[in-house]
């Protein structure tokens, strides 16, 4: 293909008009000029009007989960699904991860996530023919932490490489990265089996981290009707770190597990600006299969697929080509090196492009980027500046405070680790309001922290969590709720109303109290005279129900079959006035009632 003139190339960067002749001709992008280079939006003009806003990751898992349901195919269960008899798998994964920077990695142009489009580029993202690189050393910070984090050897000198590939995401035809130098060798990340590891891999497993490399990153392209794109060059230049495991994962859930570890492990140390649902981290998976009793010692030819945006997609991703693969070999076929793709709630993994090797990227050191010389006294103030490890504030969370390993961890890993800041917001508050704060009151703050304030992003996705820790509801609004609720002021029932009613903006910050009062809110509970009527009229005509009991009345009600027990209490809940009723009041007064009264008088009915 001839080269393409630089007045070609001008007219397409700065007027948007493109060459009929060579490999341009079959471009259906239109692009709009503008005079300011700092402003330009680059868009389909027929098209702009249509744009829609993107489907949520939430919703998208629960229309394709409809979906395949009505198909009437059956998805065999993760869990189940690790292994295959006979066979091995063998995945590496390269996790990219945007820096949490105020700048661009080689523009001074400022980091932008969700900002307008095109309201942050430089001359040098659009490679405008002059512009030079200028790295940025500030996004060292994030990128150094990052690696520590990961266990890896800072290494004193690092390059840059330029790797070369032609798309319209990326305007000088490269990507600046380090190929041959990167800046982080040799590291290493340990995984628990509460961490969510297969159960083949037993209570813990350390997979290699190869190296760990800073580059660019490309712009974000937005597909519209009618086959055309639209380009948003903010993303141009972000700063990223490319993360590269060592094939050395053999399980689908490890490897989805090993991708949760890493993004809470870049959020502890503050290294990275969001998690994959946001954007801020994607992760791409080698995959490859062999005979367990292949003795070559080689591994299967590798597929990669491209682009994985959330934990889930990883799983299954890994499950869907592993499976394809060893369909292919079984009916004696040849497994290609390809790059293949993934949509959310697929059941098979779908061709891209042939698999491009180092050859194809013509990899070469940037003649404009002189080496990154890292002092180890910065090294070394990072490393005893990088605060306390996800393992060790998980393990913190489960002996000092009670909670399970799932909800440390989900606390842990909710909105970039501010969500177990809220919850010691919440803790915090509730001690000066005079609360004591036992295991009772901390495992209570974590489940309404984790479950209530999740139900409230079924409705809205924002809870405009801080990075302090605070949200549009006041930790110390939860902290007032809570202390109600536990010295039984106020029901689960309304607890959960105000806090919706918080949540709207209902109630001014610090007002829980004035609005019980205001709505006479208190619990003013049933006496036990009053829940044994209630208990006496639920089980008028439940003879056969009561029946059940005769079995366990020797164990008494510590034997009840629970089915039938909260039967009972649930007429008893409907029949009185539920704002006076506490359900574990009116359970153990039923459970008494039956012990005393109801199984002696069925008794001598038989």
């Amino acid at each position: 293909m001839p080269r393409i003139p630089t007045s070609e190339l001008s007219r397409y960067l700065l007027a948007g008009q493109l060459s009929r002749r060579g490999c341009l001709r079959a471009s259906r992008i239109c692009l709009q000029p503008v005079a300011n280079f700092q402003t330009r939006r680059f868009a389909s003009v027929e098209t702009q009007s249509t744009s829609v806003p993107p489907t949520p990751l939430r919703k998208q898992l629960k229309e394709q989960a409809k979906a395949l349901k009505a198909s009437g195919q059956k998805k065999k269960k993760n869990i189940d699904n690790q292994t295959v008899p006979g066979w091995e798998l063998t995945v590496g994964i390269e996790i990219h991860a945007q820096l949490n920077t105020v700048r661009k990695l080689f523009s001074p142009a400022t980091t932008s996530f969700n900002d307008s489009p095109n309201t942050h580029v430089a001359l040098f993202d659009l490679a405008i023919p002059g512009s030079q690189p200028l790295f940025q050393p500030e996004t060292l910070i994030p990128a150094v932490r990052a690696a520590l984090a990961l266990n890896c050897d800072i290494q004193r000198v690092s390059r840059f490489d330029r790797k070369h590939y032609f798309h319209w995401d990326q305007p000088s035809g490269y990507q600046i990265t380090q190929y041959y130098e990167p800046f982080a060798k040799d590291g290493r990340i340990g995984l628990l089996a509460r961490d969510g590891i297969a159960a083949e891999d037993g209570e813990s497993i350390a997979v290699g981290i190869k190296q760990v490399q800073m580059e660019q990153d490309t712009a974000k392209t937005t597909a519209q009707p009618g086959e055309a794109h639209w380009l948003d060059f903010n993303r141009v230049g972000m700063p990223l770190i490319e993360i590269i495991t060592l094939p050395e994962i053999h399980h689908p859930a490890t490897a989805a597990a090993l991708v949760r570890k890493v993004q809470m492990m870049l959020s502890a140390v503050d290294a990275c600006v969001s998690g994959m649902e946001e954007g801020g981290l994607r992760a791409d998976v080698n995959v490859s299969v062999r005979r367990v009793d292949d003795t070559s010692g080689k591994l299967g030819t590798r597929t990669e697929i491209k682009n994985l945006s959330s934990f889930k997609a990883v799983e299954d991703a890994i499950i869907a080509e592993r499976d394809r693969q060893i369909a292919v070999l079984e009916a004696g076929g040849v497994v290609e090196g390809e790059t293949r793709g993934w949509s959310i709630g697929s059941t098979e993994t779908r061709r891209l492009r042939g698999k491009e090797g180092e050859v194809d990227y013509r990899y070469m050191p940037d003649p404009d980027l002189g080496p990154v010389v890292i002092d180890p006294q910065l090294v070394q103030r990072l490393a005893s500046s990088s605060g306390v490890s996800p393992d060790v504030e998980t393990d913190q969370l489960i002996e000092k405070y009670g909670l399970t390993a799932k909800d440390a961890i989900s606390l842990l890993a909710l909105d970039g680790g501010a969500r177990v800041q809220y919850y010691y917001n919440v803790l915090d508050a509730l001690s000066e309001l005079g609360a004591e704060t036992d295991a009772i009151v901390t495992i209570l703050a974590a489940n309404w922290c984790l479950h209530e304030l999740g139900k409230l992003t079924e409705v809205s996705s924002d809870l405009g969590m801080t990075a302090d820790g605070e949200c549009k509801v006041p930790s110390r609004d939860l902290a007032a709720l809570l202390h109600h609720l536990c010295r039984r002021e106020i029901t689960a029932k309304v607890a959960k109303e105000l806090l919706w009613a918080i949540f709207r903006g209902e109630v001014a910050p610090g007002g829980v109290t004035e609005a019980i009062k205001d709505n006479n809110l208190w619990f003013n509970e049933l006496s036990k005279a009053e829940y044994e009527a209630l208990a006496d009229r639920a089980v008028e005509g439940e003879d056969k129900v009561l029946g059940e009991f005769l079995r366990f009345a020797d164990g008494k009600s510590k034997a009840y079959p629970r089915g039938k027990l909260m039967f009972l209490v649930g007429k008893m809940m409907r029949a009185g006035p539920e704002h006076r009723m506490d359900p574990t009041s009116a359970e153990r007064v039923m459970s008494t009632r039956i012990d005393d009264i109801y199984l002696d008088a069925l008794g001598n009915k038989q």
